[in-house]
C-alpha cells in the first residue's frame, strides 16, 4: 500500500492479480495500485541452459547449424537411457511439481488416450502429492514401452529431457512466470501451455497466422481441461508431421531471448522512475 512501485514476474500475471480468481482476497488492494503495479518477466541464465554448452547432454547444438539431426542424437541417448523404443517417434517431457497447480492431473487423464490413439511416448519428471505420483507410477506399469516416470529431481536428467523430447507439457492452471517453458523454447522443444500468466507473455500460439509470419513458438490452451489438452497436443503432433512447419516452430522459438539482460533493463528502468 505504501511502496512507490509493487512488481510482480510477469505482465500477464499483474493483470490476473487484480482478478478474484488470482487476486485471493487481495485483488482490491492490487486493483487500487493503479499505475503503480507493473509485471516483469523473469529471466533465464542463459549459460546453464545453453544447448550449444551444456555438459548435461550429449550433444551440442545451435540454431544455426544442423540442429535437427543432433537433437534426434539426444532423443535416441534419452530414450536408451530411460529405456523407451521408438526413438523415431514423437517424444513428449514433462518437468515439475507433482501439484494440481501444474495441471499433471490433466496430463494423466490424457495419457491414456495419447497412447491408444498417437505413437507418441512421454517422460515425466518431478515430485510432489503422493497420490499424483503413485498414479504416475501406475500408468508408466501400464505402459512400459510409451511412458517413464522418474520420481525426484534430476538435474542431468531435467536439461536431456529439454533437450531430446520434441514437445514439452505445461498445462499449468496458474504459472505466475515458469522457466521450463522458456529453457523449452530455448533448446527447440516447442511446448504446450495454457494462457495463463508468464506463459501467456513467453509463448506464441501456432496457427495459419502465425505460421505465416513465422512468429510461432508453441501450443496454446484456452481452457484447463483434458480435452482443451488433448486438443492442443493434437494440433502439436499435427505440425510435428510437417518438416518444413516443424522446423520453422522450432527455430522462431530457439530465436527467443529470455535471458536477464532484458529483464534487468526493465527492474533498472522502474529504479530510475
Amino acid at each position: 500500500v505504501f511502496a512507490d512501485q509493487v512488481t510482480t514476474v510477469s505482465p500477464t500475471y499483474a493483470r490476473e492479480i487484480c482478478t478474484p480468481e488470482f487476486g485471493c482476497r487481495f485483488e482490491g488492494v492490487l486493483q487500487g495500485l493503479g499505475g503503480k503495479l507493473s509485471g516483469i518477466l523473469n529471466g533465464i541464465d542463459n549459460e546453464t541452459w545453453n544447448p550449444q554448452t551444456d555438459k548435461h547432454i550429449a550433444h551440442n547444438y545451435n540454431v544455426d547449424k544442423g540442429w535437427q539431426k543432433i537433437k534426434a542424437d539426444n532423443k535416441r541417448e534419452l530414450m536408451k537411457r530411460v529405456r523407451l523404443p521408438n526413438t523415431d517417434k514423437p517424444l513428449l517431457g514433462f518437468i515439475g511439481r507433482m501439484v494440481e497447480q501444474k495441471g499433471v492431473d490433466m496430463i494423466i487423464a490424457t495419457l491414456p488416450a495419447l497412447f491408444d490413439k498417437t505413437d507418441a511416448s512421454v517422460i515425466i519428471l518431478g515430485s510432489g502429492d503422493r497420490l499424483i505420483e503413485a498414479d504416475f507410477s501406475a500408468l508408466a506399469q501400464k505402459y512400459p514401452d510409451r511412458l517413464h516416470v522418474h520420481i525426484g529431481y534430476s538435474e542431468d536428467l531435467a536439461h536431456q529431457v529439454e533437450a531430446g523430447c520434441d514437445i514439452f507439457l505445461m498445462p499449468s492452471r496458474f504459472e505466475p512466470c515458469g522457466l521450463n517453458q522458456m529453457y523449452s523454447l530455448r533448446y527447440g522443444t516447442p511446448p504446450v501451455v495454457t494462457n495463463t500468466g508468464g506463459l501467456a507473455d513467453t509463448v506464441t500460439d501456432t496457427t495459419a497466422k502465425t505460421l505465416k509470419n513465422a512468429t510461432a513458438t508453441g501450443f496454446v490452451l484456452e481452457d484447463t481441461t483434458t480435452v482443451a489438452l488433448y486438443e492442443a497436443i493434437h494440433r502439436a503432433l499435427t505440425v510435428y508431421s510437417k518438416p518444413a512447419q516443424w522446423k520453422q516452430v522450432c527455430e522462431t522459438a530457439m530465436r527467443q531471448d529470455f535471458g536477464w539482460e532484458a529483464s534487468a533493463e526493465r527492474y533498472q528502468a522502474l529504479y530510475q522512475q
